[in-house]
């Protein structure tokens, strides 16, 4: 066999143990066998060149070399007790960088013995905490095996690529931030507390019967996921609940097509709805459905008691039916000829190639979706809401809520015109046989309309995360905040008709105080199409390959809140290349790989005077002016320029860098001056850290982990956390650079028919 050992990279305790453990064996065992350090060799391996035989776990590299050395391999299979104790006890004391619960009593070793195997993994392991002891207090076998030439040797070998400060004085754990600056932690369920800023955060329901776009995404579940997750960096008590409107016609109606039963169907796109926002990293606190037993109970009762208190009246309704399925129809599952401009697909809700609304009695020759059989009209006696009798004290609390919660533009706008109009009876029932039964008699057979019964499920849904404690949220407006985010489309539903019947019960609901709303996303100058292949849907950002957290950056940097924006290939790549790996990936990368280069990972421990920095005054506030400007807009759920706030403070800190010239001449000739410009920098890339987690969660994570330092809170000020003498880890690349030729790629692929007729055409005109 021919071997090759390779060391681990990086400078922490639990790589310099890994690396001294095989080192010490592989002198010992196998001393023609050299440790390498090889750029491309990111993790300790043992490798045989001629065969695939590969360790990569250091205690089993050991044991190996030990066995092979005395010829005995099923040494290598045989268990050790004290090797036990090292891979749990001790090596959990490794990881968590404390060593106060280790117990020398369970070491029981009376002669040294170089060539054990089970004492070469305890002194490796042990050696970062009893090196730091005084000479009398360190065991007497520990004393003994370090004098061991192979050993005293690669302590020399392994320490002079890593300061000796790391392992003796430098606590190389995470950094305990002042109180107050670490980000809290909820152990089990999330509950508003008394005297607490406690906000109740939702988005709108996603409907199961297709994948949702990016238009979908950003409109709603990923605009909460980024309040939410900017309220729990600032430590508010916060729960974001959200789940799948199951019930209605639509999804009926698709079950037929897709020959499944309802229930099947919302499985199925539940799991595809899970997994789209699993992967873009929303981060629900809950995500439920409203197919349950407790949807059913809350909105029974909800309508028992609208009818107690005299707010529910009885119609009648024209309605289409389906002689064939035996099925009324929704609007949009009836075709046929547009009375205005005689497009004979035409939706008996909208017309696709006129844009005019329509009713479906106004089609010619109207036909069923589904089989093309003739619909006939029908009557049918109906539930509706009297939203004329609730009006007074809706507007009432439009006028009060919409002031107090700062609603977005539009919808201040939907909801005033609808006030102005002024409301009618709803309907709020449905001759299906998918939805919640009416709780009457006489409409046994009919269920609750879906836009009656789905804002009700974010009720349902936190009471299938809480079960009774769910009043503790919905039916406390005294100590609870209601923030909900959506597309426009649905504004009057949350705004009119939920409001007015959690009203007409006369209990004691959260009503809305903040509703955040935003206009169309546009594709490539068009809409997003399923069925015609057009746009980004959520299974296609995944296949891409670029990370959730590009993704999540440049929908947020367009998303719509004031009018409709673009989607665009070549605009996607540039924000990735110019924005995010020039900018913010530049700041973190240099600064890190220069304190690693010239600082071993460690902030000098030596007294810093930040005013030998040039304009230290002036840079800090700066930031501090940014962060301010960054806490107002986020308060205010201005999520579009909370991100470009955050970009620039990212800049700043470039700019820093420049103007005090970071390079090989400053640490030479300015020493004191470098020490302090990396100390700020340093916690200029720990604020940010804190300011971009809610859009980049997993950049946070990572720009944390290469601090090795906690996730910091989101605060009002900034301040100097990161002290003297901590220790940091090696780089990570944040951003990867994406080729421009990926756009004409990506754009064929997600740009439908037409821009595949117009390659064809264009190829034609080449020829």
């Amino acid at each position: 066999m021919s071997f090759e050992l390779f060391g681990e990279k990086g400078g922490s305790i639990l790589s310099v143990v890994n690396n001294l453990k095989i080192a010490v064996a592989s002198s010992i065992f196998l001393p023609s066998l050299k440790l390498k350090f090889d750029e491309d060799q990111e993790k300790l391996a043992l490798k045989d060149k001629k065969s695939e035989f590969r360790l990569i776990e250091p205690n089993a590299i050991v044991k190996y070399l030990g066995s092979i050395s005395n010829n005995n391999t099923k040494s290598f299979f045989q268990k050790s007790s004290l090797i036990e104790y090292e891979e749990s006890e001790i090596y959990s004391s490794l990881v968590n960088n404390n060593f106060e619960n280790i117990n020398f009593s369970k070491i029981n070793i009376d002669k040294v013995d170089s060539k054990s195997v089970e004492q070469i993994i305890l002194f490796s392991s042990l050696y970062p905490f009893v090196s730091k002891l005084n000479e009398n207090e360190q065991p007497l076998w520990f004393k003994e095996f370090s004098k061991i030439p192979e050993v005293s040797q690669n302590i020399a070998l392994i320490t002079s690529t890593i300061k000796v400060e790391r392992l003796k004085d430098v606590n190389d754990g995470h950094v305990n931030v002042e109180p107050g600056y670490e980000v809290k932690t909820f152990d089990g369920e999330i509950l508003p507390k008394e005297g607490e800023k406690n906000i109740l955060i939702t988005s709108a329901l996603p409907y199961v019967n297709n994948v949702p776009h990016l238009g979908n995404i950003v409109g709603s579940v990923l605009s909460a996921d980024i309040y939410s997750r900017y309220c729990k960096s600032r430590n508010y008590n916060s729960l974001f609940i959200c789940g799948t409107d199951e019930y209605g016609t639509a999804t009926e109606t698709k079950a037929l097509e897709e020959k499944v039963s309802p229930m099947d169907l919302c499985t199925k796109y539940f799991k595809i709805h899970s997994d789209v926002y699993k992967w873009f990293q929303i981060g629900f606190d809950y995500f439920g459905r409203t197919t349950t037993d407790k949807q059913t109970e809350i909105a029974q009762e909800i309508f028992l008691k609208l009818n107690e208190n005299g707010f529910l009246e009885t119609q009648v309704m024209k309605q289409l039916y389906c002689p064939e399925h035996q099925g009324y129809l929704a609007d949009r599952y009836v075709e046929g000829e547009c009375p205005k401009c005689h497009y004979e697909d035409a939706r008996g809700d909208q017309c696709d190639l006129c844009g005019n609304l329509l009713d479906p009695f106004e089609l010619i020759n109207p036909r069923c979706k589904l089989d093309n059989s003739r619909p006939e009209p029908r009557n049918s006696e109906h539930v509706f809401l009297s939203l004329q009798k609730l009006e007074p004290k809706l507007r009432e609390w439009v006028e009060k809520a919409s002031a107090e919660g700062n609603w977005s533009k539009n919808a201040r706008t939907i909801t005033n015109s609808w006030l102005n109009e002024g409301l009618k009876p709803r309907c709020i029932t449905r001759d299906l046989k998918w939805g919640t039964p009416v709780p009457l008699e006489e409409f046994k057979d009919k269920v609750l309309y879906v836009w009656f019964d789905a804002p009700i499920g974010y009720i349902s849904i936190t009471a299938n995360y809480s079960n009774d404690n769910w009043k503790k949220w919905w039916k406390n407006p005294e100590n609870v905040q209601l923030y909900q985010f959506m597309g426009k489309d649905n504004v009057p539903f949350h705004t009119v008709v939920f409001p007015s019947t959690e009203i007409g019960t006369g209990e004691n609901w959260t009503l809305l105080h903040h509703l955040s709303t935003t206009e169309y996303l546009q594709y490539e100058g068009g809409k997003f199409s399923k069925s015609r292949s057009i746009g980004v849907f959520g299974d296609n950002a995944e296949a891409s390959g670029v990370p959730p957290s590009v993704w999540r950056y440049y929908l947020s940097s367009i998303r719509p809140e004031t009018s409709d924006s673009q989607f665009s290939w070549a605009e996607f790549v540039s924000k990735n290349n110019n924005e995010l790996l020039a900018n913010l990936g530049n700041l973190v990368n240099r600064l890190v790989k220069f304190v690693n280069a010239k600082y071993n990972g460690v902030i000098p421990k030596t007294q810093i005077n930040v005013t030998l920095i040039e304009g230290h005054e002036a840079v800090m506030a700066d930031i501090n002016s940014l962060l301010k400007q960054y806490v107002e807009e986020m308060e205010a759920v201005h999520l579009r320029k909370g991100l470009e706030i955050a970009m620039a403070i990212s800049s700043r800190g470039n700019q820093f860098l420049q103007e005090n010239k970071l390079d090989n001449s400053l640490y030479e000739n300015s020493p004191a001056k470098c020490d302090a410009v990396i100390l700020v920098g340093l916690n200029i890339i720990y604020l940010i850290s804190a300011i971009i987690s809610p859009y980049m969660p997993e950049t946070t994570k990572q720009i944390s982990e290469m601090l090795n330092a906690p996730l910091l809170k989101i605060p009002d000020e900034f301040k100097i956390l990161l002290k003297e003498g901590h220790c940091i880890n090696k780089a990570q690349y944040l951003f990867k650079r994406i080729d421009e030729k990926k756009v004409d790629e990506w754009r064929g692929r997600y740009g439908g028919k037409q821009e595949k007729e117009k390659k064809k055409e264009d190829s034609k005109k080449k020829k």
